[in-house]
């Protein structure tokens, strides 16, 4: 029922959450995170790399000249679409510039503190 998203490797789409697509140098990130299931303390995520398409567009036809771009690849764009019928996101809404920030720290927050503990205990196993 979603060739893509099993071709990515999951055999469960009925368990995402949501997902979030960010670009970095010339990949787009595809991250997506899962219902948290009983006895976890954070949901499971998983992260995608796609590598964008390039593409020589020409700026001016007198001179000849190209410009190179690059844009979102199609594989990406058809995992999208698979996770937009599963996820049915809202349409965007306005959200305060400092209440997204103050959102974004806080679960910066809880992840930074669970990667530190996780540390120490791996540290307390050594000794």
């Amino acid at each position: 029922m979603f060739p893509h998203l099993n071709g990515l490797g999951i055999q469960d789409p009925t368990l995402i959450e949501r997902y979030s697509v960010r670009q970095e140098a010339q990949k787009d990130v595809l991250k997506i995170y899962f219902k948290k299931q009983k006895g976890e303390l954070f949901a499971k995520s998983v992260k995608f790399k796609f590598p964008r398409q390039q593409k020589n567009v020409l700026v001016d036809s007198g001179t000849h000249q190209y410009k190179s771009i690059t844009e979102i690849s199609r594989n990406l764009t058809l995992v999208i679409d698979e996770l937009n019928k599963i996820t049915k996101p809202e349409a965007p809404q306005e959200q305060d510039v400092k209440e997204k920030i103050l959102s974004d720290l806080r679960h910066l927050e809880k992840v930074v503190s669970s990667k530190i503990a996780e540390i120490e205990a791996d540290l307390a196993k050594l000794k």
